[in-house]
């Protein structure tokens, strides 16, 4: 009973994510002007809508397999473990640049307040002079969250909320007050005034149809963070996820059109240009003074340090995930006694220092980076759908996407990562640069037999013993690990052979059958088993029978894996289908390999 309190409620998880998609609206409006000028509004509300579609991709998907990994995970139980360790790199390089982004944003915002504060106080500084700080007191930033999240995650949990609270109070503020200022001071001058420059931009850009292409593309941006609620529904009670969803997507709709919209009516759009990575700031000062820059600055700080907070649980539970199935080193899911995972939070922070460097903090670059990164991420999940549909067509699912909008959500972010990359092509360079070695490092896990056997290959050259015993014995423990299937009839012995010869370097499999009160098919079973072997088809598995005389059920994987000391990650089972009285969430993060 205890596990169950400690599940996160709506508001929790819905912080959690929240405080990451929403604290995109501090900086996407800056950079939707500088692509878009007057027409910021119309993307941003057309972004809203590839929400709409996608937030039907993610439930079905997410509710179906409700267990972490977000796209990995999809993907992980409906293709091959190659396509799923793409997706989960690609993830993983989506929440290194949502931390360093939201970390260095909100040292901006910080900043950006203490220099005017000074300014003010006839100190003599600009909003610039303050600027060689903003690279070192992000990686303090970072570090000091990684700290509290080894720390243990249920109390950042409480963290987030309020930060989260804080968060929606203020752009309520900021979208009443500047209409009111709008309304009955600034009488739309400097929107009309926007509305020329735009049209100015629209010719030197090459048509209007051309802005909003790019426009689009780059506000995508906006939407980032929403992929997170799927990376901890292990996390959240039942029914959570998609009430995340939904108010993920209604904040999105409403915030970030009508924070653009008031930016565009209050400053000249060369300023927002100029101040794009503080822009509500810059807006809030404009009117307010410094006291509502004050509150703007503290919330930005706040909400940007909550998005960093959001990134290193969300990659926690991902990575954890994929070390378990062995994509990643295994030693990385080790946890202290929080329950937290201190070698995944150091490695990822080590990371997140290293592309802040090599982009020197530039907003654009990490914004291309990130946001190739998590289009790439998204789209993979929408086909991840579409191939769930084609090879686990009888899963039990709560609820089902229209195939056309899964398309259209699939398409829309095609178009976005085109655009993306056409607006700066650098951005592939830097992505590349943390994606080759990562995938790298994947695929040598993956196929990590051959890899161990080129490298005692290698050292057959070098007079060194130590390595090559070492070598062989990780061979040798590879080719022990054993996997487990729970089969039901004789129809799947051949595909899930297949499967586990393609996905996995081990030779030993071992068949369970829970056949309580129907001998026959275990007869046949057992029979079918050495005619397969014998075939010569998988000439160097290992496969071997047992027996459970009980019904299949989660309790009955559950008490065989304990009784047995097998991880959960290496027991096999096929789709859980309507007719079942039980769901997948309810084995903890078995793997779905076959009909």
């Amino acid at each position: 009973m205890s596990q169950k309190h400690s599940k996160l409620s709506q508001f929790f998880a819905t912080a959690i994510c929240g405080n990451d998609i929403l604290s995109s609206a501090l900086y996407v409006s800056g950079i939707a002007a500088l692509f878009a000028g007057i027409y910021a509004p119309v993307v941003l509300l057309l972004v809203g809508f590839v929400l709409l579609l996608y937030r039907q991709v993610y439930r079905e998907v997410v509710e179906a397999l409700p267990v972490n990994g977000g796209a990995y995970n999809a993907l992980l139980n409906s293709t091959s473990k190659i396509a799923a360790s793409v997706a989960g790199t690609m993830t993983v390089l989506s929440y290194i640049a949502t931390v360093v982004i939201s970390a260095k944003t909100a040292v901006e915002y910080l900043l950006y307040f203490i220099a005017k504060l000074l300014e003010n106080l006839k100190v003599g500084l600009q909003a610039t002079t303050l600027g060689h700080w903003v690279i070192p007191v992000t990686v303090v930033v970072m570090f000091a969250f990684a700290l509290l999240v080894i720390g243990g995650v249920k109390d950042s949990a409480k963290v987030a909320a309020g930060i989260f609270s804080f968060h929606i109070g203020t752009l309520t503020l900021l979208v009443l007050s500047g209409a009111f200022y709008i309304l009955l001071i600034g009488k739309f001058n400097v929107g009309i005034a926007n509305w020329e420059a735009t049209r100015q931009l629209v010719i030197t850009s090459g048509g209007i149809w051309h802005v909003l292409f790019f426009g689009f593309s780059v506000s995508l941006l906006g939407v980032s963070g929403f992929e997170s609620s799927a990376n901890f529904v292990e996390e959240q009670a039942p029914g959570v996820f998609r009430k995340t969803l939904r108010n993920m997507t209604a904040g999105v709709m409403i915030f970030n059109p009508l924070l653009a919209a008031v930016a565009l009516f209050i400053l000249p759009l060369v300023q927002i240009i100029a101040e794009k990575d503080f822009v509500l700031g810059a807006v809030g000062y404009h009117y307010g003074g410094l006291l509502l820059l004050g509150i703007i600055g503290i919330d930005a700080f706040l909400v940007l340090c909550g998005a960093v907070l959001t990134g290193y649980v969300g990659v926690a539970g991902l990575m954890n995930r994929m070390a378990l199935d062995n994509v990643l080193p295994l030693f990385l899911a080790r946890k202290n006694k929080r329950g937290s995972f201190p070698r995944i939070i150091l490695i990822f922070f080590a990371l997140c220092a290293s592309i802040l460097l090599l982009t020197r903090g530039n907003l654009l670059s990490l914004a291309g980076v990130y946001t190739i990164s998590f289009l790439s991420v998204m789209t993979l999940f929408a086909i991840g759908n579409l191939v769930l549909r084609l090879t686990r067509p009888e899963l039990k699912r709560p609820y089902r996407a229209s195939i056309l909008v899964v398309m259209f959500a699939a398409a829309s972010t095609i178009i976005g990562l085109i655009g993306n990359i056409e607006a700066d092509t650098h951005n592939v360079v830097y992505f590349l640069v943390y994606f080759i070695p990562a995938i790298f490092i994947v695929l040598a896990m993956i196929f990590k037999r051959d890899f161990y056997s080129n490298l005692r290959w290698i050292f057959t050259f070098i007079p060194l013993r130590s390595p090559q015993r070492y070598f062989e014995k990780l061979q040798q423990s590879i080719e022990r690990a054993e996997y487990y299937v729970f089969i039901h009839h004789t129809a799947n012995l051949f595909r899930a052979l297949e499967y586990i010869n393609n996905n996995e370097d081990s030779h030993s499999v071992t068949f369970v059958h829970c056949g309580q009160g129907d001998p026959g098919q275990r007869v046949a079973i057992e029979a079918a088993i050495p005619v397969l072997t014998k075939a010569g088809v998988f000439p160097y598995v290992k496969v071997q029978f047992m027996y459970l005389n009980k019904a299949f059920s989660p309790e009955t994987v559950r008490h065989f894996a304990t009784e047995n000391k097998i991880p959960l990650s290496r027991i096999f089972i096929g789709s859980i289908h309507q007719s079942h009285e039980f769901d997948y969430r309810e084995f903890g993060g078995v793997r779905i390999i076959l009909e």
